[in-house]
């Protein structure tokens, strides 16, 4: 059995370790307010909350496209800048641009976080427009199911243009005490506060809301550009699943030694017509850059 000295030796050094831990993470985190050259601006509210509840390495994770079941109707997600502003044609026609790129961020997350081995899968609603928000086949209610069944949910979405948004970050969920894949997505893109606008509906059914960005400049010339379209795409997913290897306790870019076979997923093309690979992009109309 150890001394009390050296019992106290113990607790002083775990206690170093867990401070400059501590120091490390809030010189890694974005400052609220702070600008990214890809996705803008962050969050100018800062958070109220800290990730710390463990995850196992196989956690299920869902991966949902924002607005995908509230097109046509109240909540169908912003048209952009470009479009609202400028005039330009939207990415697709009979979709905002948000659900657009949030479509195509999800898909491209999934699909590099299978290559990496991660228990991944996306879903996509049977239909655009679902206007019970608690329909089975919402995101809203599949998320909640998934997230009560002791998976981790996340939805993805873009923020609005202009004073209306606020920037990048994480909004997590409500239902139990904040994981570490919330923490570690916040020090990738920034935070918000628990309660932002009252409790927001995705946060209060148990899903994890990640802001990618305001869709405007500097983020959304380069999506709307096909020079630069994919490797800003691309980026972004490498970002989202990078934050979410380190959640798990996993070495970012490292694959484990039999990496995780795709799950089942509903998978639509962005007009509701046919299927897509998880990794695929939406399909751009003529006008859209």
């Amino acid at each position: 059995m150890a001394s009390p000295r050296g019992l106290r030796r113990s607790a002083l050094s775990a206690g170093l370790v867990l401070l400059c831990l501590g120091l490390a993470a809030a010189a890694q985190a974005p400052a609220p307010g702070s600008r990214d050259s890809l996705t803008g601006v962050r969050s100018r509210l800062g958070r109220d909350w800290v990730g710390q509840r463990p995850e196992p390495a196989d956690l299920p994770i869902l991966v949902m496209a924002g607005h995908a079941d509230s097109q046509g109707i109240a909540g169908a997600g912003t048209g952009g800048a470009a479009v609202d502003l400028q005039g330009a044609q939207p990415m697709q026609p009979g979709i905002r641009d948000e659900l657009y790129w949030n479509l195509a961020v999800a898909r491209r997350v999934v699909a590099l976080g299978l290559q990496r081995g991660l228990n991944i899968r996306f879903y996509d609603p049977p239909q655009r427009t679902i206007r019970e928000g608690d329909d089975p086949r919402t995101t809203w209610s599949v998320g909640k199911a998934h997230a009560a069944a002791g998976g981790y949910a996340l939805e993805i979405h873009f923020d609005a243009y202009g004073p209306e948004g606020v920037g990048s970050g994480v909004i997590p969920a409500l239902h139990r005490p904040f994981s570490r894949l919330d923490e570690s997505l916040a020090q990738a893109f920034g935070g918000y506060p628990q309660q932002f606008r009252g409790g927001l509906g995705g946060p209060r059914r148990g899903i994890t809301l990640l802001e990618i960005g305001k869709l405007e400049p500097p983020l959304e010339p380069a999506l709307r550009n096909p020079s630069s379209r994919e490797q800003a795409l691309a980026a972004i997913a490498e970002r989202v699943v990078a934050a979410l290897e380190i959640g798990l306790g996993r070495t970012p870019g490292v694959q484990p030694l039999q990496p995780a076979q795709p799950t089942a997923s509903v998978s639509r093309s962005p007009d509701g017509a046919g299927s897509a690979p998880p990794g695929s992009g939406p399909q751009a109309s003529s006008g859209g850059v």
